[in-house]
């Protein structure tokens, strides 16, 4: 921030009283001068040595101040104080007691700064002991061994003076057996924030709230109409269990007057495990979760925390801003996957909350901006970018801390987080003393940054993305204190983007060559974007044949999206198998329609019939399917007059069908025949198969020898046809010959069949035994019986 000049950045009480102190002093310098000659020279050396010997043993215990309450007092309040103390020496400490100092007012925010970076013991700098009545006494320390202090004073007994920041040590005082007199050795400093009255002008403070975490949900659903997703493993539901990090976020968040900044894909997650999943086992194994219950708890709380609160929604997965901008714009697709992470926003986040999300703001990590990020941050719609004051930094000379809202052009605003305000709550805040000292030190930063002008600001908080449990504890601590000091009010972030900026205030954004080289190792590579333009190509290959796109289409596109999450960072491996993951089992879906291998196939004749089977492993049906064979050789086997043919295929779920294709052979020989599926945009879909068809011609000589055959036995029935015909016709003259008796009228005789069926049928029937039964010595029919159906072609076709 900007402290050019620190004194014209101090408030006017605090120049009053340093024109007093000043005053005092030059009005007593010489009377001092009086007291003062050379013979205290020896007196002044002797004290110089017994300084450097407290500074050189004030590091020999350790003091741990774990609670300080009130965290920002007012008059009238009792300030308590608590915490250990810890021999690190070697040696016992006797007469030992812990007191309290107050020093100066910190004028400034820098000067904050470099008192919280002190070590040990200096006289000159950490003010005076208050009253012996508020110490604790220890009649010996052991070494190794801690023991706890508390210590409650008035705060009026220290003195302090008009608001500001003032800093307040806990010392140990001892002595040793090495060094048997009374000397501090320990010290611990912290800032005790003073504001006696409510402040005539306050800041208005934004503080983000973000509820962000890894991915967590795979692109695997189950088989089941319910599409069960399956989880990577069962870490989300230790977050939002009691005590997890996400569940203290939510219950502490909810008493707090802040912005709350969500992760979609987090809300869809929890929302999945309400409605049932699974967790990833050993190999393709899943198991049941069975964190039901604990889901529906935290949504309802969380449902309950946001009522009447801002909530800005990030882009889906929370996507690396910069390292799209860096390293995956070249790729085909990345900003409109981007673009689409911000369209699913408002149907993820409104059912599940009840709440219109507010999606005009992006945030890029660390708030670390360029030219590319920003042009990335705004292409999906988004008009305002929650950047740092370390990345938008002043060049100016003001002696204060302008307003977030800074124009940058292009219609775009740039929120710029405070950076002293937005770090105080990293690193290891697992002990209460870590946590005591990140409290006073932000609410100390606070005032300070309040007492700089009267102009009203408003200021932004942006804290880190994923906040331990620790961590969230020690902000709503803050949080609340600061609420309660007199000196700053609560606002939203679209009030803050909306306030009137500063016209002093910088608004050109860094170069990209002074992005911070931290934050560019940890950014998605290119080729991570070059696999997931892969995987999106396939998910686009697949989904045209399904009959039931979203089953497949929703929960790809969602993991596709985590995989541009931005907690990857850090962890590269983690990333590179999530990716993975996503691709093979997309892989593993798509070849689940597929083409059954074919044996070699035998055509004799010149036409025939191949069956191809198409199988579906799926559980919806496939449509949009077109099924080719191609010949390798046309001149020998071809479909349909030319080397190809093609028909449409449908599938359903869970079957496979065959589909027959009619073909015609021009030469003996093995032909190739290639398979191909292909979806009706005309793009191959899966492998091609190829198989061989074995053709066996039927030459010309044996067709001359079965037509010879044929007409052999048709002269032989005509003969015995005609045969029978004339004998017929002799007996029944010799019968007529023999019919007429003496009186001249003929005998009876049989009639004359009218035609040859029925010529036939009475020969059979009137000949000498032509009733007996059939014996097995009878000789079989010359013939066997004439059919009027054409012979067929002898075509056979094997698989």
């Amino acid at each position: 921030m900007a402290e050019a000049a620190d004194f014209q950045g101090t408030s006017p009480s605090a120049a009053r009283r340093w024109l007093r102190r000043t005053g005092a002093l030059l009005a007593g310098a010489p009377l001092l001068a009086g007291f003062f000659q050379l013979p205290a020279a020896p007196a002044a050396q002797a004290a110089g040595q017994d300084s450097a010997q407290q500074v050189s043993g004030s590091r020999t215990v350790s003091v741990a101040l774990d609670s300080l309450s009130p965290s920002a007092p007012t008059g009238g309040d009792i300030l308590t104080i608590s915490g250990t103390v810890t021999n690190k020496g070697k040696q016992p400490i006797t007469d030992a007691h812990v007191d309290l100092r107050t020093g100066p007012e910190i004028d400034t925010r820098s000067s904050i700064d470099s008192v919280a970076k002190r070590t040990g013991h200096s006289p000159e700098s950490d003010g005076t002991q208050i009253d012996d009545t508020y110490r604790q006494d220890f009649a010996s320390l052991t070494p190794g061994v801690a023991q706890r202090f508390d210590i409650a004073v008035p705060v009026d007994e220290l003195d302090l003076g008009d608001a500001g920041v003032y800093q307040l040590g806990v010392t140990l005082s001892g002595e040793t057996a090495a060094q048997p007199w009374d000397q501090v050795l320990g010290i611990q400093r912290t800032f005790l924030p003073w504001q006696p009255e409510e402040a005539d002008t306050k800041t208005r403070t934004t503080f983000l709230w973000p509820l962000i975490s890894t991915a967590h949900m795979t692109a695997e659903t189950g088989s089941n109409e319910q599409q069960t997703p399956v989880f990577r493993t069962d870490e989300l539901a230790k977050e939002i269990s009691r005590g997890g990090r996400l569940e203290q976020l939510v219950s502490l968040g909810r008493n707090l007057d802040v912005t709350w900044v969500i992760d979609p894909d987090l809300l869809a997650s929890v929302d999945a495990m309400a409605r049932g999943y699974r967790v990833q086992g050993e190999g393709d194994a899943t198991a049941p979760g069975r964190q039901q219950a604990v889901a529906k708890q935290w949504l309802a709380d969380l449902q309950k925390a946001v009522t009447d609160k801002e909530v800005v929604a990030l882009p889906y997965a929370d996507p690396d801003l910069a390292s799209l901008a860096h390293n995956g714009t070249n790729v085909t697709g990345s900003l409109s996957r981007l673009k689409e992470a911000t369209d699913v926003v408002a149907n993820t986040v409104e059912p599940i909350l009840h709440v219109k999300p507010n999606t005009d703001f992006a945030w890029p990590v660390e708030g670390a901006v360029d030219p590319s990020i920003v042009k990335v941050a705004t292409s999906a719609g988004a008009d305002k970018v929650i950047a740092r004051s370390d990345s938008l930094e002043e060049t100016g000379a003001l002696s204060y801390t302008p307003s977030a809202a800074r124009p940058i052009g292009g219609g775009t605003t740039a929120v710029v987080a405070d950076t002293r305000l937005s770090k105080a709550f990293e690193g290891d805040l697992t002990r209460a003393s870590a946590k005591t000292l990140s409290v006073q030190r932000f609410l100390a930063q606070s005032l300070a940054l309040n007492l700089q002008t009267n102009q009203q600001r408003s200021i932004v908080v942006a804290p880190q993305r994923m906040p331990t449990a620790s961590q969230a504890q020690a902000m709503a601590e803050a949080i609340s204190s600061l609420q309660t000091g007199g000196w700053s009010e609560a606002q939203n972030l679209s009030a803050a983007a909306r306030a009137k900026p500063d016209p002093a205030a910088a608004t050109k954004v860094p170069s990209a060559s002074e992005y911070p080289s931290a934050l560019r190792k940890q950014e998605l590579p290119r080729w991570a974007f070059d696999q997931i333009a892969r995987t999106q190509a396939k998910l686009d290959s697949f989904r045209v044949i399904l009959t039931d796109q979203s089953r497949v289409v929703t929960p790809f596109g969602r993991a596709i999206n985590r995989e541009m999450s931005t907690s990857w960072r850090g962890r590269a491996t983690e990333a590179q198998n999530y990716r993975d993951g996503v691709e093979d089992y997309l892989d593993g879906l798509a070849a689940g329609v597929t083409l059954i291998d074919k044996s070699e196939t035998k055509l004799s004749g010149r036409s025939a019939t191949i069956p191809v089977t198409v199988q579906n492993n799926l559980v919806q049906d496939v449509d949009h399917l077109v099924l080719r064979l191609t010949s390798t050789s046309p001149t020998r086997l071809e479909f349909g007059g030319t080397g190809y043919a093609e028909q449409p295929v449908t599938v359903s779920g869970g079957h496979s069908q065959s589909v027959k294709f009619g073909t015609s052979a021009n030469a003996n020989g093995r032909v190739t025949v290639k398979a191909q599926l292909f979806t009706k945009d005309g793009k191959a879909y899966g492998p091609p198969k190829y198989f061989d068809v074995k053709v066996t011609e039927i030459t010309a000589t044996v067709m001359l020898v079965i037509g010879g055959g044929v007409l052999l036995l048709v002269l032989a029935g005509f003969r015995m046809y005609t045969q029978r015909k004339r004998a017929a016709s002799r007996e029944a003259d010799e019968e007529g010959e023999e019919g007429t008796d003496p009186s001249g009228e003929p005998d009876e005789a049989p009639q004359n069949p009218e035609g040859p069926a029925e010529r036939l049928q009475e020969e059979s029937g009137s000949r000498p035994g032509a009733g007996d039964p059939e014996q097995p010595s009878d000789p079989g029919p010359d013939t066997p019986a004439e059919s009027a159906d054409p012979s067929g072609t002898g075509e056979r076709v094997d698989r």
